[in-house]
């Protein structure tokens, strides 16, 4: 795109063309005058100041005020459009979601995503059926992206630090649990590290794991760095909850993940060992550039009421069995 040569309009008041538009109205410097609060000689001077402008009389007297010359008729209709187009680019826009057309990007986890996509993107086809929703499950340095715009939002671990330009929106937190398929031989009798390190272990990746915060969670996460048998790193949770199914593999991840049944099908929740008892904090996040965007506060909105629709009395329960220790698996049944 050829940038638009704005050398002329920087020696233009725009003030003035508000003054044109209201002398063509009104066809008198005083009545002109009264409408926009200023004295007689000042409109009178800001006339001469727009005759100057646009190398024209503009007005000539009559004996009814003054009659337009052709070159402000000319201007009329195009001066009206101006100002209007002015207008409408400095009011506050409003947003109707069922007329939206366009895309947000959100960066989200899949362990995430798959609690919280089904709901929210049932209220989103029904509420903004246009809306191109663009969801990136690996995001490094989300903090950066989001400054740039190449994110709208992110939803992840809370972490350390954020700083001024963020909105950061807490949303509670959720005890780890670890699953493993539904025979496996962890469900019986209590989970312990020394019972844990006798099975593989699957990792599931998380973007810019060295910036969360993640105090409390030392013993835990020495223990799952130091594993002694085989692991699996990943990203993708449903081929993760695959390798569970068919092996005896174990992964710790949100308790949340067992509200969808159906990705987790064959698979029990155990707590974690006693002694690694902690909660993961999440939070969603935005830049402040987005903070006067009519669309991404609606969108906020949707996600953070869909969030607080997740933590139903079932979570609620199977929150009370971790965080109390019971060995007993915890399973898509008893949501």
């Amino acid at each position: 795109m050829v940038p638009m040569d704005t050398r002329d309009l920087a020696k233009v008041d725009l003030n003035l063309l508000i003054s044109l538009q209201v002398l063509l109205e009104e066809q008198s410097v005083s009545r002109a005058a009264e409408r926009l609060h200023i004295t007689q000689p000042a409109m009178s001077k800001t006339l001469s100041r727009l005759r100057a402008l646009f190398d024209d009389e503009l007005f000539t007297r009559a004996s009814h005020g003054m009659q337009p010359t052709p070159r402000a008729e000319s201007l009329r209709g195009a001066l009206a459009d101006v100002l209007g187009d002015i207008a409408h680019l400095l009011a506050r826009p409003g947003f109707d979601p069922g007329g939206f057309s366009g895309e947000v990007t959100l960066a989200l986890s899949e362990y995430i995503g798959v609690a919280l996509l089904p709901p929210l993107m049932e209220k989103l086809s029904q509420r903004a059926p246009r809306l191109n929703l663009r969801v990136i499950t690996r995001v490094e340095n989300q903090l950066q992206e989001l400054a740039t715009g190449n994110l709208d939002f992110a939803l992840h671990i809370r972490q350390a630090n954020y700083g001024p330009d963020y909105r950061v929106q807490e949303l509670g937190d959720s005890p780890p649990i670890i699953l493993v398929r539904e025979d496996h031989p962890l469900t019986s009798g209590d989970v312990d590290w020394q019972r844990l390190h006798q099975y593989p272990l699957i990792r599931l990746y998380v973007s810019d794991q060295e910036q969360l915060q993640l105090q409390d969670l030392t013993g835990a996460v020495a223990a799952l760095i130091d594993h002694p048998m085989g692991t699996l790193e990943i990203s993708h949770l449903l081929t993760a909850l695959e390798v569970l199914r068919h092996t005896d593999h174990f992964m710790p991840a949100p308790a949340y993940v067992l509200q969808n049944p159906a990705a987790t099908a064959g698979v029990c929740g155990l707590p974690m060992p006693r002694e690694s008892a902690f909660g993961i904090h999440y939070a969603l996040v935005a830049h402040r550039r987005t903070g006067n965007s009519a669309l991404h506060n609606w969108l906020w909105q949707e996600i953070t009421c869909t969030i607080a629709e997740l933590r139903t009395p079932a979570q609620n329960k199977i929150r009370q069995r971790v965080i109390a220790g019971l060995a007993t698996p915890i399973q898509q049944q008893s949501l």
